[in-house]
């Protein structure tokens, strides 16, 4: 791995480092994330179609990669990898293949050896922007001109490259250690629920947690009609994470609207984000987003802090949907809005991940939340 590789940002800042994974080009948003480890799980989040994601930590790839910690079917879903050094021995009783294995596998370019810290620090001061990875032209001024060309990521409707074709069901609950998934027993007698996941760029994580909430779960396309899951009659509606900014996604809002009020409904990060479009509010991008497992986040209504998961660029401006909803979650790092609650049907949001995937769990229990706002909307 000793070939040389640049990276150059739309402002046209150059990295000179090398490569690592697959040789070629590679055209995306550049960000970066401050998870020490999960990078598996990373470059699979569906969320990250369209960037090219920078590890802030020094070494990735110690572990190696295994067949089971994915985050989606297909595959790497990253445009890109950016790392200070790339570790081609991994130790670990699970790993199968390495870091490097696993791009060249997906034919995703990844360049180290560039100062990932100097990288962060101007991505924060500068913001997120498209950035170009190449091993085949080493010609900064040719690269500069490809990036310059290329279109923002709102441009592009990033959802229909995810989402699912077909609709499918999901049983499998969350990963103990020593024992594979399996779908949990309801106790005593306990009635499961059902769930409707509209797969905008779903994580298996938060169908794993679905599960062990008490529900069985049924994930359809993005595109599926409201009047098709109403048919279904579920006891509650997903709408997942995903990719890119929200307003391009207009079936999506369309959808969400004519739900609102028929079914308790949970969202969660890009799902947040078109229920607060849904309602009539507006969206902003943040200037370089939130991409990490560290991110306090304060519930308002108990004053616990959570630390979370996050990966988002854009954010709901609670203000837009004054009188529709309130703010039940705030973010600690910034102050940007993490949650929001109608002020009269059964729905929520959240802007951070409570599923994790990489990252820690300290918001799990919104997944049992929701199935005690089912319920209490039942009786």
């Amino acid at each position: 791995m000793s070939d040389k590789a640049l990276l150059v940002l739309r402002d046209g800042i150059v990295f000179e480092g090398e490569n690592f994974g697959s040789e070629g080009e590679t055209i995306g948003e550049v960000v970066f994330n401050t998870s020490i480890t999960g990078y598996q799980e990373i470059l699979t989040d569906p969320s990250y179609k369209g960037q090219i994601v920078t590890m802030t930590y020094s070494q990735i790839g110690n572990y190696g990669v295994n067949e089971e910690d994915i985050e989606s079917i297909g595959g790497i879903k990253a445009e890109g990898f950016i790392v200070k050094e790339a570790l081609d021995f991994p130790s670990n009783w699970r790993s199968k293949i390495s870091l490097n294995e696993y791009l060249k596998k997906y034919s995703i370019v990844g360049i180290q050896d560039i100062d990932t810290r100097a990288l962060t620090r101007h991505l924060r001061n500068h913001g997120a922007q498209m950035g170009i990875i190449s091993t085949k032209d080493l010609n900064p001024e040719s690269l500069f001109k490809k990036v310059k060309a290329h279109p923002w990521i709102s441009a592009f409707d990033l959802v229909k490259d995810v989402t699912t074709k077909e609709q499918y069901q999901w049983t499998e609950g969350c990963w103990k250690w020593c024992s594979p998934p399996h779908p949990p027993l309801a106790k005593g007698g306990q009635r499961r629920g059902s769930v409707v996941v509209y797969d905008f760029g779903v994580k298996f994580n938060i169908l794993r947690n679905l599960v062990e909430a008490g529900f069985d779960v049924t994930v359809v396309p993005a595109q599926t009609p409201a009047e098709e899951v109403l048919e279904m009659n579920p006891d509650g509606i997903i709408l997942s994470n995903g990719p890119g900014d929200p307003q391009t996604v207009t079936y999506a809002i369309e959808n969400t609207k004519k739900l609102m009020g028929k079914k308790p409904i949970f969202g969660i990060c890009l799902g947040h984000q078109i229920l607060g479009l849904a309602m009539g509010g507006r969206t902003y991008k943040l200037k370089f987003g939130h991409h990490g497992g560290n991110h306090p986040v304060k519930d308002l209504a108990t004053g616990r802090v959570e630390i979370t998961s996050q990966n988002h660029n854009y954010c709901v401006d609670i203000e837009s949907v004054k009188g529709q909803a309130k703010l039940t979650h705030k973010n600690l790092y910034d102050g940007t809005e993490e949650g929001m609650q109608h002020v009269e049907l059964p729905i929520f949001s959240v802007q951070h991940h409570p599923e994790a995937g990489p990252g820690p769990n300290d918001s799990a229990h919104l997944f049992k939340r929701f199935r005690e706002m089912i319920e209490g909307n039942i009786c």
